[in-house]
């Protein structure tokens, strides 16, 4: 572990509680999860993890799902893009800016797959079987895929911040309440 991973761990520990982490921890998943591995994440026991949950669930910050054989929570992505949106839209960044970022992106991902020769990441993954690889461009590889996908994500979520640039700006007056 470096010495900066540390201590920032060590800064969070001291800084949040445990329901704080939870809470970071399950506004930031990108897919479904298990209270153990939000507890684990959090650094929290299972079922002060789980109460917290159950709390986000009933304030429509968190899903519930139970139709597999562990019951996942998971973030409303709508509002976790519309966040992101608006947190871009208000970081002092020009439309222009993100443009570039978009498209440097987009770069990125045409890079990768002109030097893997695949179309998407779960091919990349595909191309782990290959038996010649070792196993630092195996983890290079699953790192590569990992990192597509979140540029995926992102991609959608500036885009729809440039497209929306004009509706996502903030409001300066507050709107008139009708009576």
């Amino acid at each position: 572990m470096t010495e900066d991973k540390s201590n920032s761990e060590s800064l969070m520990d001291r800084q949040t509680t445990g329901e704080d982490r939870v809470r970071m921890v399950a506004r930031q998943l990108s897919e479904p999860r298990t209270a153990n591995w939000i507890a684990s994440e959090a650094g929290w026991s299972h079922e002060p993890t789980k109460r917290v949950l159950e709390r986000l669930v009933d304030d429509g910050i968190l899903h519930r799902d139970e139709s597999g054989t562990h019951t996942t929570y998971y973030p409303d992505y709508r509002r976790q893009a519309m966040q992101e949106a608006m947190r871009l839209r208000d970081s002092g960044h020009t439309v222009e800016e993100l443009t570039d970022r978009l498209a440097d992106m987009k770069a990125q991902i045409c890079d990768w797959k002109d030097k893997f020769d695949v179309e998407s990441p779960n091919q990349l993954r595909g191309t782990l079987a290959n038996e010649t690889l070792d196993a630092d461009e195996e983890d290079y590889r699953r790192e590569i895929a990992r990192e597509w996908e979140h540029l995926q994500r992102r991609i959608k979520i500036v885009g729809f911040a440039i497209r929306e640039w004009d509706f996502l700006s903030p409001t300066t007056e507050p709107a008139e309440a009708s009576s």
